[in-house]
């Protein structure tokens, strides 16, 4: 009998071992299982074949994936042992077996596979998946570094940034992607696109191409054309959903997806997009990690320049379309890109960005984008080079609209947007900045030149020049601002000459993605400044004004704004993004860290204020240590009180994995811990 769980039943007089154990393991996917056939292209695999009267006739097999199959597509695979062009290379014999060793092409089409196995009049079918191959250097995901594919593929654990740019915070993630189900769900993914739907022939096909597939990809994450996996929501009510901010592993989200007949998870921003995203690209084989990028562009008419406006008193109003986000968070993949040039200029890191923001090609996707051609200001090379070289380059242009409805313009600025890209270090949880990899030093006479370029390639429009500055302001931070308390700031002010201002100092809630979400607070005042003397505003921002307005992001905004008494037209502009601190979150582990021997882990959460914490919970997860996540059920915690999760578990794969706990109130969101927990065999 054939030795696959999805064989159909066979003729006796042939049978199959496919050696999913040993295959498996020389192939990278043991992690997934081994009970059943999971091979990378362009990798030699072996299969046992036995039978009566073995050595006296020929074997052949084919294998095929998607509807009509067939060779001219390059979906349909011949092997056989007396072919010269596709082997079915014979590595040993006995009197009732055959061993054979073949090789799936390194540009095939990634997918599930039909096997057939004959021998004379007998025959045989099994199953088996085909992955891309980042091992092989005939594969367009091929990767040199074995430390890069481990951290790229393998890791299941990763750590997000988000904050801001002067305060970056960091979340642990569970991608998960070994979790035996999640590679069906991905293929799954890939069967329910619009492309697919409208010609399965075509489109397993062209599952050869990881350009193609990651464009796919990028556009099923989200359900704004198709049936995505995630429902974006970036307003104040989640209704009917999990806020984004409470996740923490894709494999939640994507087992949900599935559960639920393919409609959309509710609620997914952007660094839960990417997560889901990276993990769906690492089941798949092709490397890839999620960076962020701080204050980070949108730029909706493709002219490189974001347009932002402020009233009188300093509050943003809501009607730009233009805007700049606290933070972005996008995936990068690894991939040569031979469809837009002979030589390798373009190959290596391409920004693929899953986050509906604006169509490419009538679709809501984004990439794959050569990171070297946003580097260079190369904007007419495909895809969506123009959208992500605004997102880390663009000028900001602020503007004072006037009660009569007119404007003026108060700042031209070419060194804010794009600041301190990040993603997790290789082998480690530390931080490393990849912002040279995406532009040149910022201010520096080449950072200009290929802004210059990037513009002229696209459009004919003048680069905007900032007005003269009489007046210099800062905002400073005394002290880390902890939410549920007051916030102290200064205002720093300096003129060029003795002169009276008017200033208008302002707070908004802000949602991340740079809208604001309400005012909460204001100040106005004149003040004297001396000729080059620096004064200093004190000032405070009482919780009793931002606390019932706070989002889960814990942003505010605070904007200055300075007027000349006796020049209203000149006026100034600073603004500081603040996030809130939170307490800190404990988690232990007790018990022997081996395979399948039980172990312990303790979460603990602390209320710091004198005030008492609504709607208070802990989560806990972790792939290879828990199957599903563990929730405590919610309380309320009085001043000093303590909330407690203690979970038993039993890892149930090897290495190196991460527990995560969330700790999550009305106050205080997205508190994070995690801890290591190394599994050795027993």
């Amino acid at each position: 009998m054939c030795s696959s769980s999805s064989s159909n039943t066979p003729d006796q007089g042939v049978r199959v071992d496919l050696e999913c154990v040993k295959n498996n393991t020389d192939h990278h996917t043991h992690e997934i299982t081994q009970e059943r056939l999971i091979i990378r292209r362009g990798q030699a695999f072996s299969l046992k074949i036995s039978a009566e009267n073995i050595q006296q006739n020929h074997i052949s097999i084919t294998a095929e994936t998607g509807p009509g199959a067939s060779e001219v597509k390059h979906t349909l695979f011949s092997f056989s042992t007396q072919s010269s062009t596709n082997p079915a290379q014979v590595c040993s014999r006995s009197e009732s077996s055959v061993s054979l060793a073949l090789v799936f092409p390194s540009d095939a089409p990634v997918g599930r596979y039909s096997v057939c196995v004959k021998h004379g009049s007998s025959s045989c079918m099994n199953t088996l998946t085909l992955l891309f191959n980042p091992w092989c250097k005939d594969d367009h995901v091929y990767l040199p570094s074995e430390a890069e594919r481990q951290e790229y593929i393998m890791s299941e654990q990763g750590v997000l940034y988000k904050g801001v740019d002067e305060y970056i915070t960091s979340m642990n993630w569970d991608y998960g992607q070994f979790e035996e189900d999640i590679v069906d769900i991905c293929l799954k993914l890939l069967d329910l696109n619009p492309k697919c739907l409208k010609d399965p022939q075509e489109d397993y096909s062209a599952r050869c191409n990881p350009v193609y597939v990651s464009r796919v990809v990028s556009a099923m994450i989200n359900c704004n054309d198709d049936q995505g996996v995630l429902a974006g929501q970036w307003g104040d009510s989640y209704t009917g959903g999990v806020p984004p901010s409470r996740w923490s592993s894709s494999v939640e989200i994507l087992r949900r997806w599935v559960k639920y007949n393919c409609s959309p998870v509710k609620y997914g921003q952007c660094w839960v997009f990417a997560a889901v995203m990276c993990t769906v690209l690492r089941c798949l084989g092709i490397p890839c990690r999620v960076v962020t990028n701080y204050q980070s562009a949108h730029d909706t008419d493709r002219n490189l320049v974001v347009d932002e406006y402020f009233s009188d008193y300093g509050v943003r109003p809501k009607n730009s379309q233009d805007s700049v986000w606290n933070f972005h968070v996008w995936v990068e993949a690894w991939m040569r890109r031979p469809d837009l040039t002979e030589d390798t200029l373009y190959d290596g890191w391409q920004v693929l960005d899953p986050t509906p923001q604006e169509k490419s090609s009538g679709t809501y996707c984004c990439g794959p984008a050569p990171v070297m051609a946003i580097l260079e200001g190369h904007t007419e090379v495909k895809y969506d080079v123009p959208f992500v070289f605004a997102e880390v380059n663009a000028d900001r242009v602020c503007w004072l609209l006037m009660t009569d409805g007119s404007r003026k313009k108060i700042m031209s600025d070419s060194r804010s947007v794009g600041q301190n890209l990040s993603t997790k270090a290789v082998g480690s949880s530390s931080r490393l900045d990849i912002t040279d990899l995406y532009k040149h030093g910022e201010g520096s006479a080449q950072e200009r030149a290929v802004y210059t370029e990037a513009v002229h390639r696209l459009t004919d429009l003048q680069i905007p020049e900032s007005p003269p500055v009489s007046v210099q302001m800062r905002l400073s931070l005394d002290v880390p601002p902890l939410n549920g308390a007051d916030v102290p700031l200064k205002l720093f002010l300096k003129g060029s000459r003795t002169q009276c201002v008017c200033v208008n100092i302002s707070a908004q809630v802000m949602r991340y993605t740079g809208a604001p979400a309400a005012a909460v607070w204001s100040h106005s005042t004149d003040v004297q400044l001396q000729d080059t003397e620096e004064k200093a505003l004190s000032f405070t921002l009482p919780y009793s004004a931002y606390g019932h307005r706070m989002l889960e992001n814990n942003c505010i905004k605070v904007s200055a704004i300075a007027r000349e008494k006796n020049n209203p037209k000149d006026t100034y502009l600073t603004e500081k993004n603040i996030i809130l601190h939170t307490p800190n979150l404990s988690i232990t582990v007790s018990g022997s860290p081996l395979l399948d021997s039980e172990m312990t882990a303790t979460v603990q959460f602390e209320n710091p204020l004198s005030s008492t914490l609504q709607n208070c919970s802990i989560s806990l997860s972790g792939s290879g240590l828990l199957k599903s996540t563990e929730k405590s059920s919610t309380v309320q915690l009085g001043p000093g009180q303590r909330i407690r999760l203690q979970v038993s578990f039993t890892p149930y794969r090897l290495g190196l994995k991460k527990l995560m706990a969330t700790f999550n109130s009305a106050t205080f969101k997205d508190v994070q811990a995690s801890v290591d927990v190394d599994v050795r065999s027993a």
